[in-house]
């Protein structure tokens, strides 16, 4: 699936957000951000629409774009951005999908050597500014967003923005920030997001390896293991919720139980820690060589992982990590958390009785898929349950709304138990060989 598409325009001037509406049905957004979905080339629906957008063949007139079919998908409620001068349409919200993400900046302040989305250093100030315009637009029953970048913390006060904007507008939806968690080295700014009150939100947050040396190579800045150290007992210390989360690979697989032991014994108020595959785009793709490792070569070390992690009461999560290729005892820890535009099934998936409860693979791996897929003659439903029960935290897409069993979101203790959970890690912080 793309989410971008260039394609015939009738209208010039500056780039510009619309809904996609439907003729008859009650407009969502102003007259001035509304594209007219047509069958057939109408100037009359430009009454009340500021662009009408063809999915038939008539010949355009002024006002009027061309749905390209590659964004046929599209629906009523959608969000989309329209670039004149480019002849492009972005699409930023799906209202079918569950996996619709607020992407906030290009910049960031790592060069990580898996980083499926590499970074840039440019102006993109824009982005901020369009995401504030569509938050009212979109509806209060979405279950949940994910914030993303670049990153996000790099915007600091338009950061605060964003979540101010999505607690007035979406306040029944959960979201999920990505962060490199380094600049909550400043307990002001973990003060800051807190102070929000966001009344469902998890950070997550990645820590690639228990020693400052390793995670230091990993994410390519010097000082960066103690700064994300530091920001994650700041964010514990004002009680929001955090997924520390370690991408497996070549680089990482091999001292993934001490990395576990390390968080259970430094990082013990986490709401859970996920291991996720590693998808093969951006630097992931041009490391390729260094960090690829088929999964079912690294079983025993996640399996022992996950162990130590359950074993300490924190709940544990598997992303991006096919079925087949999971040891039994860990398929209860599988999530189908591979975001719908870029999700594929190979062709031997077809007859896999587990295919539903599976997450497949990232489009990108599909080139370079592990040599044991092997699919499911029968899955029995006591397995297809996506996340097991081994803690508090029940994520979904990341990580389950604590609003979905009834219970107020929070970390694994409240109050001041975090902050004293954090000052007691914080003290004997300290890597485990």
């Amino acid at each position: 699936m793309k989410l971008v598409a260039k394609t015939e325009f009738c209208l010039d001037g500056d780039p510009f957000l619309a809904v996609v509406e439907q003729p008859g049905q009650p407009f969502r957004g102003p007259s001035e951000h509304r594209a007219c979905l047509a069958p057939a080339a109408d100037s009359t629906l430009l009454r009340d629409a500021r662009v009408v957008l063809v999915a038939g063949f008539d010949r355009l007139s002024a006002g009027m774009v061309r749905l390209p079919p590659d964004l046929a998908y599209l629906r009523s409620g959608d969000v989309v951005r329209f670039h004149p001068a480019r002849s492009e349409i972005r699409v930023l919200f799906r209202s079918s999908s569950s996996h619709n993400v607020l992407f906030l900046t290009e910049r960031c302040n790592s060069r990580c050597l898996m980083c499926s989305q590499p970074p840039r250093d440019v102006r993109d100030d824009y982005l901020v500014d369009d995401i504030l315009r569509m938050i009212p637009w979109i509806p209060k029953s979405t279950t949940e967003l994910g914030i993303t970048g670049g990153e996000p913390t790099l915007l600091y006060g338009r950061l605060l923005q964003v979540l101010q904007a999505a607690k007035q507008h979406l306040p029944s939806t959960s979201l999920h920030l990505l962060s490199n968690g380094r600049l909550f080295r400043y307990l002001r700014y973990a003060e800051r997001v807190a102070a929000v009150q966001h009344p469902d939100m998890m950070i997550g947050i990645p820590l690639y390896a228990e020693t400052a040396s390793d995670h230091d190579y990993l994410v390519q800045a010097a000082g960066a293991f103690d700064q994300t150290m530091l920001g994650l007992l700041n964010l514990g210390r004002v009680g929001l919720r955090i997924e520390v989360r370690m991408v497996v690979h070549r680089e990482t697989y091999r001292r993934l139980p001490q990395f576990a032991r390390f968080v259970a014994r430094n990082l013990p108020f986490v709401a859970q820690v996920v291991f996720m595959g590693l998808e093969l785009i951006g630097y992931a793709r041009t490391n390729l060589d260094a960090l690829w490792i088929d999964p079912a070569d690294y079983q025993a070390e996640l399996e022992r992982a996950v162990d130590d992690l359950v074993a300490a009461g924190l709940t544990v999560g598997i992303l991006n990590h096919p079925l087949c290729l999971l040891r039994p005892a860990l398929r209860a820890y599988a999530h189908q958390s591979i975001s719908d535009w870029k999700n594929v099934y190979l062709p031997g998936c077809v007859a896999c009785a587990a295919r539903d409860a599976c997450c497949g693979f990232f489009t990108s791996n599909a080139t370079r898929p592990s040599g044991h897929i092997r699919p499911f003659a029968d899955w029995p439903a006591s397995c297809d349950n996506v996340y097991a029960a081994s803690g508090p935290a029940q994520p979904s897409h990341g990580y389950r709304s604590a609003r979905d069993n009834g219970s107020r979101p929070s970390g694994n203790r409240q109050g001041e138990d975090v902050v004293s959970s954090c000052r007691s890690a914080e003290s004997r912080l300290s890597a485990i060989p």
